[in-house]
């Protein structure tokens, strides 16, 4: 097997570059690329702006305790595990990809996608492969060393590993016999005339951080409190909050068939003509349970949009 090897950060290495952390500001890294506008979205959602010309790869944040860089993803897991920054967000991929020593605060669900083994299609699978090309090795292309050198191994293949730049999908036939490569669709692989034939892993965005800023009392203090109000977006955005009227007669009916995440919130209305009933509802339920509550006898039903759910 002829197999490329992947860059290592040595004892030395890690002695040699100590980390910089700053005692009083949060050292943040931020993604470019398509994960970027999630990511700062949902970061102004939580009270953090950044601001920039556009140009600079050092945005600064309306909290000014926070120091924010702008890096490839690909760059964030090494650096983060490193100290050179205490906090990133980046792929699940890449954290694995280079077996980065880092604390997973947060998966934010962004950009799910898988990594998976292609070939073009008038070969179809691995046996078929072995017997159009037994003269000579096999060309596995990728961005991904580490997860392409551990399929090499663990299929058997006497292969040589060429690292890409993008544009994998493009490769095959002519410079690559297999691909190992992101897909969310599989759609940029159907259309190069490729087939998947394995999956390595799933991956969505994450938040991390290095594991000697989680020591220090205060950072850690901070970055759990980040995660925390990151995390209560994220479900308020799965969610709604119905409120509706409710007959005395109608009321057992209602109740017993509206999901919530504990219980419904239940208050009289007033002369006794009813109740007021409130509960958070997750999205994807509701155009099938505003009819039914509808027939059961509630009136008067809002939809109120969420900001924060803290369980």
């Amino acid at each position: 097997m002829l197999i490329q090897s992947c860059p290592e950060i040595s004892p030395e290495t890690k002695t040699c570059l100590p980390p910089i952390f700053s005692v009083d500001k949060l050292k943040m890294t931020l993604p470019t690329g398509r994960i970027q506008d999630k990511v700062l979205k949902l970061l102004e959602e939580i009270g953090l702006k950044f601001l920039s010309n556009g140009r600079s790869y050092r945005p600064v944040c309306t909290d000014l305790q926070i120091d924010a860089k702008i890096l490839k993803a690909q760059n964030i897991p090494r650096l983060v595990a490193l100290g050179r920054h205490d906090c990133g967000f980046t792929g699940h991929d890449w954290v694995v990809e280079q077996n980065a020593d880092v604390i997973e605060l947060l998966d934010l669900e962004f950009d799910p996608v898988r990594i998976v083994v292609a070939m073009p299609e008038e070969l179809g699978n691995l046996f078929e492969l072995h017997n159009r090309v037994s003269n000579r090795s096999v060309v596995v292309a990728s961005e991904y060393c580490r997860l392409s050198n551990n399929f090499i191994q663990r299929s058997g293949l006497d292969a040589i590993f060429v690292q890409t730049y993008g544009a994998t999908e493009a490769l095959p036939p002519e410079d690559a016999d297999i691909v190992i490569d992101n897909t969310s669709s599989g759609t940029t692989l159907h259309h190069n005339r490729l087939v998947i034939v394995d999956e390595l892993m799933k991956s969505t965005t994450r938040f991390i951080c290095n594991k000697q800023a989680y020591e220090d009392p205060v950072k850690r203090s901070r970055l759990d409190e980040l995660a925390m109000l990151m995390k209560s977006t994220i479900q308020a955005q799965t969610k709604v909050l119905l409120e509706m009227n409710v007959s005395n007669e109608a009321f057992q009916q209602v109740v017993n068939n509206l999901p919530s995440m504990l219980a419904p919130t239940i208050s009289a209305l007033f002369d006794g003509k009813g109740y007021v009933i409130k509960a958070a509802v997750s999205v994807d339920l509701i155009p099938a349970l505003l009819p039914q509550l509808v027939t059961l006898g509630a009136t008067d039903i809002f939809q109120y949009k969420l900001q924060k759910i803290i369980a």
